[in-house]
């Protein structure tokens, strides 16, 4: 039987590397958009009403929900470095378990791999 890391082979930091390899060329290839899309993201990201951790739990949850791997690695990578705790975490993934069923259920056990894989940074 495998352990319980073999189970689970997606890499985080592999998917989020390869993911900025191709964010640097379309830099390049389409700047407008790219800066545009940057621009936006600086604007909703920032603290305001909600803090920056609680907007990322957001995006973290909206992520999952969506089934997107990207999405899952980048999220987790600023929540770590934003000091958030796995029981912070869980609740999140609690909510995108809620809103999103089943599918979402597998996608939260990927996020909480890749908050265990960056974590350890």
């Amino acid at each position: 039987m495998k352990n319980k890391r073999e189970l689970m082979t997606k890499s985080y930091k592999e998917i989020t590397g390869d993911i900025s390899v191709y964010l640097s060329k379309m830099h390049k290839e389409i700047p407008d958009v790219m800066n545009s899309l940057g621009a936006l993201s600086k604007s909703v990201s920032k603290n305001g009403v909600l803090d920056k951790k609680t907007k990322e739990l957001i995006a973290m949850s909206l992520g999952v929900a969506a089934r997107c791997d990207g999405c899952i690695g980048f999220h987790t990578k600023t929540l770590c470095e934003l000091g958030t705790t796995r029981e912070e975490l869980l609740e999140a993934l609690s909510m995108a378990i809620y809103m999103g069923g089943g599918p979402s259920t597998a996608y939260a056990a990927y996020a909480l791999k890749a908050f265990e894989e960056f974590s350890n940074l």
